[in-house]
């Protein structure tokens, strides 16, 4: 699979520009902690792309990753990004635990990169100045935390055994990343004006 496939099938199965922006910052991240703990960044990248494929046609547990999963294995995509992409979530733990650093770096940039994207949605001309400090305020508060596992982001970190504050450092580095490549933080400084 190429990543010009994986970007394909995104797009046919993924309508909401929100889910396609956090899948290149989740796919961002993926390839830079996938330099860090001597992963493959292709396959690490293309984990994180596809990583919530069938999350707008099935979001409801079990079926979302299981359909995604059905999907990709019907068209011959390497296991190792399956089982990724199974294992971060939490109801197929049992079968694909976190055991593995592939595994181990979508879990934990998963929630942060929807954290991080929700932060950004709100105030974008921020983003190229967030610190961990705001990220780890922001997190306390109910209106930006709603719908985010503090504990998963905190679990997260732990498990790729990084502080907190340096694997938001990481994600958010990722997620600026992809932002300047989209043109979206220059054009949301813009608006700001």
């Amino acid at each position: 699979m190429t990543r010009e496939q994986a970007w394909a099938w995104l797009c046919e199965w993924v309508q909401s520009e929100s889910l396609r922006k956090h899948a290149l910052a989740v796919e961002a991240a993926m390839r830079r902690y996938a330099a860090r703990f001597g992963g493959d960044a292709e396959v690490w990248g293309l984990a994180g792309l596809l990583h919530d494929l069938d999350y707008e046609r099935f979001p409801e547990p079990p079926a979302h990753t299981r359909e995604a999963a059905r999907f990709l294995r019907e068209r011959g995509v390497d296991e190792e990004i399956v089982g990724a992409i199974l294992s971060h979530a939490s109801w197929n733990r049992e079968e694909y635990p976190l055991d593995r650093p592939i595994r181990r770096a979508l879990f934990a940039v998963d929630e942060l990169c929807g954290f991080l994207m929700a932060v950004a949605h709100v105030r974008p001309e921020r983003l190229e100045g967030l610190q961990p400090s705001s990220v780890r305020k922001k997190l306390k508060q109910k209106s930006f935390a709603a719908g985010v596992s503090r504990e998963d982001i905190e679990q997260g970190a732990a498990c790729l055994g990084l502080p907190l504050d340096e694997h938001i450092a990481e994600v958010t580095a990722a997620l600026q990343q992809v932002a300047a490549e989209l043109g979206l933080v220059n054009r949301a400084a813009g608006s700001a004006e």
